[in-house]
């Protein structure tokens, strides 16, 4: 007779097993039509999974996270199931639930175009509205091998051959089709109510560029037509605010096939890259961070030392000269220590704070490669702190407060935040890492900020901090990291005098708040549609003169605003000024100066901003201190140019 905990706390009795899908109708009948599995004890299984003894049972519905993610992997093979009745020579090989959606890599005879994306929605939705049932059967492995070669599917008869022998394969089955899966999947197929295929991509088998090239197909799924329309508008949003397309257009820079993943900053682009990058040194100086800068080059022997050679060596350019391996830093962890080291360092010198703009450079996937966003070439806001234990404390508590500083700095308040523990794949005693995962969490504790856990997701030398920044259409980017360290400063040697006189290794804590500059201005870009706020904005103010009457007192207007720090540029084409105005406002200039002769005569200007505001006449000598964000300074920090 299991008993069964529900989250409302209640205990209902059962005189015998008894599915998820049962429990579902006897709470009511309208759980019941719109259960898509259940969590068991914590583990998410399908509707009908059987409970045998005292288990808590949660009933998840597409309301829920769970939900969703059901909701989408069961799109993924609804496609897979379209796409072999529509090409029946096609394989099906790998196809998991990605953020926002699915996809699904498919090996077909003659590659297929985007045109027929439509026809397979088509047959989806037809699959769909044919309500077929979701079916879970097991089979044992080498039974399933030959079942999947019997019917062509080489692909995954591979993927089996990889499960240690002896152990079971569960099989999802809806109709004509049957898929390798662990589900779990929606009860039948007319679940699936909401969902959209969207591109066409190339994709390696296993992700190997060694193997052959497979077609992959996006797409995305939702519990309801509401909530796709929703999220179909986000896209057709944020496709406006691409930042590559922007930056092009504005003139900031743009990538070529000769440097793959890497910019070339116009000048503009690298105008607006000081803005920021002079932005934070100002503001750490104000941390007491001391700034430096390391070579691009170290010797393999030093990665090896530090652990990165070996967790990765695949990531990294690599050269060989005079007889030794040499690679391309990407990232600058093992150069800091290296300063760190130079002269023996007491207790009292500590917590030492080190910063860099650090250039570094990975050798990610081209099919992965976005602009900004993704790239090989990329500069960090990085900096490590060396400290004693007992101050790691409130080191971690300052960086807490700096970071939500930064993000409030450039707009972003809507933060969710992370503690990322352990990975299988690690370096450190166990007991380090517990000291350092509870550190972590209680600064988060103690200041009342909420985090989730991402279990197994911490670098491989320390548990970490992730800020994830939501923007203005609700999309989420992860930026900040704060980690925790016991074990690099150690195995390179770094160490200090403690007030014992006993030698130790410092805690070292490495951070990046904004993370790559390159992709937090991509960021930037997309969240404000390309109208950077005007202390940020390359050209803060454009004069547009009326007629070429006005062009002296323009050039004195100009001189003027220039002395006073102000990034401006001067429009004097013998063009109408309803058409100068359009072209300032393309290029999301904050402020527009129209001068014509009544301004001229005031010693004024006639001010809009980029979004069409008419702010009035300004007389010449207020404009600095009128208009926000064309003085030296923006909050409190000073922002002069370097």
């Amino acid at each position: 007779m299991p008993n069964i905990s529900l989250p409302d706390g209640t205990i209902r009795n059962y005189p015998g097993s008894i599915s998820v899908a049962e429990i579902a109708a006897d709470i009511h009948s309208g759980l019941a039509r719109s259960a898509l599995a259940g969590v068991v004890d914590d583990r998410l299984v399908d509707i009908d999974f059987m409970i045998e003894k005292d288990a808590s049972v949660r009933v998840i519905t597409g309301k829920d996270p769970e939900g969703l993610e059901v909701v989408r992997h069961s799109c993924a093979h609804l496609m897979a199931q379209a796409v072999k009745q529509l090409f029946p020579g096609a394989q099906v090989t790998i196809g998991p639930v990605v953020e926002d959606g699915f996809y699904y890599d498919f090996a077909f005879p003659e590659r297929i175009g985007e045109d027929d994306l439509e026809k397979i929605e088509v047959r989806m939705n037809e699959l769909a509205k044919a309500d077929l049932s979701v079916v879970r059967s097991e089979i044992d492995r080498d039974a399933a091998v030959e079942m999947f070669i019997d019917i062509g599917e080489t692909y995954k008869a591979e993927l089996i051959r990889d499960i240690p022998e002896g152990e079971s394969i569960s099989l999802y089955s809806q109709g004509d089709f049957t898929d390798l899966c662990r589900g779990p999947h929606v009860p039948s197929t007319g679940h699936l109510k909401a969902f959209k295929l969207s591109k066409l991509a190339g994709a390696y088998w296993r992700g190997d560029s060694s193997n052959e090239m497979l077609q992959r197909i996006y797409g995305t799924a939702w519990p309801d037509q509401k909530q796709l329309k929703a999220y179909l508008v986000r896209i057709e949003e944020a496709e406006k605010r691409d930042h590559r397309k922007l930056g092009r257009q504005l003139g900031y820079f743009h990538f070529q096939e000769e440097a793959p993943g890497m910019a070339f900053w116009h000048q503009n682009g690298w105008l607006l890259f000081r803005r920021v990058e002079t932005y934070v040194r100002n503001l750490l100086d104000e941390y007491g961070y001391e700034e430096v800068h390391t070579p691009q080059v170290l010797d393999r022997t030093l990665w090896e030392r530090s652990g990165h050679w070996d967790k990765f060596r695949e990531n990294m350019f690599t050269t060989h000269v005079e007889g030794h391996d040499y690679a391309i830093k990407p990232m600058n962890c093992p150069g800091h220590v290296m300063i760190f080291k130079q002269g023996l360092k007491s207790y009292r010198d500590l917590p030492m704070r080190i910063s860099e703009f650090g250039i570094c450079h990975r050798n990610e996937p081209s099919g992965t490669l976005h602009g900004l966003m993704r790239a090989r070439r990329f500069t960090q806001d990085d900096a490590h702190v060396f400290c004693t234990e007992e101050q790691m404390h409130d080191e971690v508590s300052t960086l807490i407060d700096l970071t939500y500083r930064m993000y409030e700095d450039f707009g972003f308040t809507d933060i969710d935040v992370a503690l990322s523990t352990r990975p299988e794949n690690r370096v450190g005693e166990d007991d380090l890492w517990d000291r350092a995962e509870a550190a972590l969490a209680t600064a988060l504790e103690e200041k009342g900020i909420a985090f989730t856990v991402q279990e197994g997701e911490g670098a491989f030398y320390g548990p970490k901090h992730e800020f994830v920044l939501r923007d203005s259409i609700g999309r989420k980017w992860q930026c900040g990291t704060i980690q925790l360290d016991f074990s690099m400063p150690g195995l390179l040697g770094a160490e200090f005098v403690a007030e014992d006189g006993s030698r130790k290794a410092p805690v070292m804590i490495h951070r990046a708040i904004l993370g790559s500059l390159e992709r937090f201005i991509g960021i930037l870009i997309e969240d404000t549609e390309g109208k950077l706020p005007p202390w940020l904005a390359p050209v803060q103010v454009i004069l547009l003169n009326i007629s070429p009457k006005q062009q002296e007192y323009l050039a004195k207007l100009e001189k003027h605003l220039k002395n006073k720090g102000v990034r401006v540029e001067s429009d004097l084409r013998n063009e109408k000024i309803g058409y100068k105005i359009r072209q300032a406002t393309l290029r999301r200039i904050p402020y527009l100066l129209i001068v014509g002769d009544k301004e001229k005569a005031g010693e004024s200007v006639a001010v809009r901003t980029q979004d069409g505001q008419d702010l009035g006449t300004i007389p010449l000598s207020e404009i600095t201190d009128t208009l926000p964000g064309l003085s030296a300074r923006h909050g409190i920090h000073t922002l002069e140019d370097s």
